[in-house]
């Protein structure tokens, strides 16, 4: 074994796309696109059948797989070093939390070798006397049923990813819903628990949300249409055939998607419309699934508002009236519109409220202040408020609130970059706390070899942007740490400071991960995610420069040894700050990167277009939109300068971001980069973007991303004696 980049055998030259260049005009600008013949005309038909993928595209792809693969063959034994080391730190046989719901424990659970989840149960009886810290039999509590054995379902079929998994109020079915493609369009399931038999002809073209009345006999779900947007609910007796469904909300705007879920009382079916700035909610007495729905509130653009009952009235917390960062207001059920809101929780600058539920005698809220979350609870005899926060400098907390209405019990998950995920129970009564799971982390984990710090970087406007990371103790922080910096910053998600297990294959080997909050998350209020959206879109990128150079200036790292990492928008993020600043970064990784961001919002017929308008504008209507996408747009701004090496990641399943766009990237950067660094693009043929389904299997692909990384610092090992691989590709070979 020796230091992989030294004396290393390279494939032959790279495959070479064919420019069949396509120009069209557009706001008075000549748009060129040379690699547009890689978007398949049928491209809807080969998502849900990749064999369909035109000959000559499927050709590009598959000479481009082969290229990684003869590139990446060298440290074949190196990556599946890697994958044992990530598979070390997983429980192979787990089990979750059981959660209460009447007569019932519902749980998860995972066996030895198992790539997919076992839904199980078993009766709160004799199984309600065993010590609430009692670690939980690896087989499962006493009596145990199981009810959906992933494993079992997964076997024989190519791909295979859940849904939703929900039992009737009854116990006595169990509704599921399954992709085979990775096309997240999913079939329905429902069958009887005590005899696995089917009950339900399956339903088909779904989105995999699904919800069941209180007699359990009428099931209501989404559709996509054939543009793959849930636009359709529907409700359904069970045991009907699907095409004797009612439908019960059509949502004629394009740019809203809808959605079915209930309040944590049971009471009522919510019938969600959405878009990513404005929402609507109509609702149905779970009591009598046949009535029609009433609206809450008709949509305001701007404005959103989410809906919780506590018996008299309906709990919302909304953004109206001025309140940016949230507040909560309640409305009589009989009358829900707006002029009957009252506000019961103000609105505070700066506080971002993100969640809420409504208990039988506790209202909960999970908010966030200076880029920390915390939990807040109400008890609504005394009126009084308490919070639950902890002392670490970043961490992150979730509520899971489960199936029970009449309890003082809230289940919350915390963890740090350097803790394990800790299940709690909570009684909001007395406030007492009890750790129920530490998650396992089998290899020897100890969570004081490792360094947390929130740190923050002065952005080119003054912004004060947060930075999480995490390094080992022995790391010097000298400038010589090579640092995966990772980063989102679209659609107001906030990046949360957690335990990933497999970030330590590169941090035990000298490596800073870091992560950094830019504007077009939450992490410090609505305003920072309006700040990195819109026009205001080029902050995310500029922000995230700021955090490399803060980290350069620190000490944490250096000029040339970040590596940027984002998935989706995260992608896009990577492209634009690839083509901004290549002096930053000594190789980068791209997953499903949204990089042709102009082409794709201009084109409407796509699944996510009108939807994502209100996040990036829209640049077909709108000349400032379009001036403005097409200043940072990665695909628009490559151009002939070195860049660091490269891994991109596709998949042909892909609705969210289609297959055609990392291959366009690449095919672009192969046409015009000056450097002589790897580029490689790994398109996933039979898969979406959730990349490889398994818990195991996905292992493969994050040990591929590291075994690149850790190849572009000298830290990755390879043998010569690995098969160099099969090597198709002829010099100068034109596709």
């Amino acid at each position: 074994m020796t230091d992989a980049r030294i004396d290393r055998p390279r494939p032959s030259q790279p495959p070479v796309a064919r420019r069949r260049p396509v120009s069209e005009q557009r706001h008075g600008v000549t748009l060129v696109d040379d690699y547009a013949w890689l978007r398949d005309e049928h491209w809807r038909e080969a998502m849900h059948d990749p064999s369909l993928l035109h000959a000559d595209i499927a050709a590009y792809l598959q000479a481009e797989n082969d290229y990684t693969d003869a590139h990446m063959a060298p440290l074949s034994s190196f990556r599946q070093r890697l994958v044992a080391e990530l598979r070390a730190r997983i429980a192979e046989r787990d089990t979750s939390v059981p959660t209460p719901d009447g007569d019932w424990y519902y749980y998860v659970r995972f066996r030895e070798a198992g790539q997919h989840p076992i839904f199980c149960r078993a009766p709160r009886a004799g199984n309600d006397d065993r010590p609430a810290d009692a670690p939980m039999p690896e087989d499962g509590l006493d009596n145990e049923q199981i009810l959906l054995d992933g494993d079992a379902e997964a076997r024989g079929r190519a791909y295979f990813s859940l849904g939703a998994v929900n039992h009737s109020r009854d116990h006595r079915l169990l509704a599921f819903a399954l992709d085979e493609r990775g096309s997240e369009a999913f079939t329905l399931h429902v069958r009887d628990i005590e005899t696995q038999r089917e009950v339900q002809p399956p339903i088909p073209n779904t989105t995999g949300n699904l919800m069941w009345s209180a007699d359990s006999a009428t099931l209501f779900f989404t559709t996509l249409d054939d543009n793959h947007r849930p636009c359709k609910v529907w409700r359904l007796a069970l045991g009907d055939a699907p095409e004797s469904a009612e439908l019960v909300y059509a949502e004629a705007d394009p740019g809203f998607f809808v959605s079915v879920d209930t309040t944590q009382s049971d009471r009522f079916i919510l019938i969600h419309a959405h878009d990513h700035a404005t929402s609507e909610t109509r609702v149905i007495d779970s009591a009598t699934p046949w009535d029609a729905p009433r609206l809450i509130a008709e949509r305001v653009e701007g404005q959103e508002y989410s809906v919780e009952d506590d018996g008299e009235y309906f709990v919302l917390m909304t953004n109206a009236d001025g309140a940016e960062d949230f507040k909560m207001v309640r409305t009589p059920i009989a009358t829900p519109a707006r002029e009957h809101w009252q506000t019961i929780v103000e609105h505070v600058p700066g506080r971002l409220l993100l969640d809420h539920v409504e208990f039988a005698g506790f209202r909960v809220r999970m908010e966030r202040a200076d880029a920390l979350p915390r939990i807040v609870i109400t008890d609504k005899t005394s009126g009084e408020d308490h919070a639950i926060r902890f002392d670490a400098e970043a961490y992150s907390l979730g509520i899971a609130p489960g199936y029970e209405h009449d309890t003082s019990t809230l289940r919350f998950i915390y963890s740090a970059p350097n803790t394990p995920d800790e299940t709690y129970d909570y009684d909001m009564a007395t406030r007492e706390r009890q750790l129920r799971k530490r998650r396992a982390v089998p290899s020897g984990f100890d969570p004081r070899a490792y360094v947390v710090r929130r740190l923050h970087a002065t952005a080119a406007d003054g912004a004060q942007v947060p930075v999480t990371l995490i390094h080992h103790v022995d790391t010097p922080i000298d400038g010589s740490a090579p640092c995966l910096l990772h980063g989102y910053g679209a659609y107001g998600i906030s990046e949360a400071a957690a335990f990933s297990s497999s970030r330590f294959s590169l941090i035990d080997r000298g490596f800073v991960h870091a992560t950094a909050h830019v504007r077009g998350g939450k992490e410090c209020g609505y305003r920072w995610y309006a700040n990195g959206k819109l026009v205001h879109k080029p902050n995310t990128f500029s922000d995230f420069i700021a955090v490399a150079e803060h980290l350069v200036a620190t000490g944490y790292s250096a000029a040339g040894r970040l590596v940027p990492h984002g998935g989706s928008a995260g992608g896009m993020l990577v492209g634009a700050v690839l083509n901004q600043r290549p002096d930053l970064w000594g190789a980068a990784i791209a997953d499903v990167p949204f990089v042709d961001v102009l082409n794709t919002m201009m084109d409407d017929s796509l699944p996510l277009t009108p939807p994502e308008w209100p996040e990036w504008g829209n640049p077909r209507d709108d000349v400032a939109a379009f001036e403005t996408i097409r200043s940072y747009c990665p695909y628009q701004n490559v151009q002939a300068q070195a860049y660091p090496p490269i891994l991109a990641i596709a998949g042909v399943s892909d609705p969210r971001v289609t297959y055609w766009e990392p291959a366009k990237w690449v095919a672009k950067l192969r046409a015009h980069k000056t450097d002589s660094n790897p580029l490689l693009l790994k398109t996933h043929m039979a898969a979406g973007h959730g990349g490889l389904p398994g818990r195991f299997t996905a292992l493969e692909e994050t040990a591929m991303i590291y075994a690149f990384v850790l190849d572009a610092f000298n830290k990755a090992q390879y043998s010569q004696d690995d098969e160099a691989g099969p090597d198709p590709i002829r010099a100068n070979e034109v596709y």
